[in-house]
């Protein structure tokens, strides 16, 4: 592994396209079959991955789907402690200002993990945890009054999960897909068996809390 990642030279732009929302109380959330997996940078550096990330956006959100194979081990859980437990963490800043150190009230921080399916449960999809998480050394602390929106739901497969997760526009400060196409992004898929899948750097780099690390996804039409 070189000192500096390969990936560290790039700026990435990810295409996200738009997709109509299911009923509010369907699961999963959105239609993503049809949207395009993203890219898998980590070939750059020789990184194999083992989670495949697909997204879509409407007006009254984003959403993703996360899906996780090549797994023995049980979902790893840490009590109270979503930065340390087996999910998907990504940021969106809304502005995709990428010249600052320190993130702004647009920034958000969001945790979802998946759910051990209950004894009898078997592979039946259910209810998967949504957090909404500070950024430290932030300037302004994006509001979170509106959290308790945030849904997730997962379910297992033979060798790992698909977890899908729902960020809805309230829950977002600056949203606007017509003025705002442009999104600061970056995400990690945590598993404590199979290691960490960054979409860029690692954990040499202060990427959870400085924007300029980030890359962009693109709200395509």
């Amino acid at each position: 592994m070189p000192v500096v990642p390969h990936r560290f030279l790039f700026r990435f732009t990810i295409p996200v396209p738009r997709v109509e929302r299911r009923s509010a109380d369907s699961r999963p959330f959105l239609d993503l079959e049809d949207a395009a997996p993203f890219p898998e940078f980590g070939a750059l550096d020789g990184v194999a991955p083992f989670a495949q990330i697909r997204a879509g956006w409407n007006e009254g959100g984003i959403g993703f789907r996360v899906a996780v194979a090549g797994k023995k081990m049980p979902v790893a859980e840490v009590p109270d402690e979503p930065r340390e437990s087996d999910g998907f963490q990504l940021w969106l800043d809304t502005r995709n200002t990428q010249t600052i150190h320190r993130a702004s009230r647009f920034c958000h921080h969001f945790a979802f993990l998946p759910t051990r399916p209950s004894r009898g449960e078997g592979r039946k999809g259910g209810t998967a945890a949504a957090h909404q998480l500070s950024i430290a050394l932030a300037k302004e602390d994006a509001p979170f009054n509106r959290a308790g929106l945030l849904r997730a739901v997962s379910q297992t497969t033979a060798d790992g999960y698909v977890l899908d997760a729902w960020i809805p526009a309230e829950s977002l400060v600056g949203y606007d897909p017509d003025a705002n196409p442009l999104l600061g992004f970056y995400y990690v898929v945590r598993d404590a068996e199979l290691g960490e899948q960054f979409l860029a750097v690692g954990r040499d780099f202060p990427f959870d809390h400085d924007p300029s690390l980030w890359s962009t996804l693109e709200l395509t039409r």
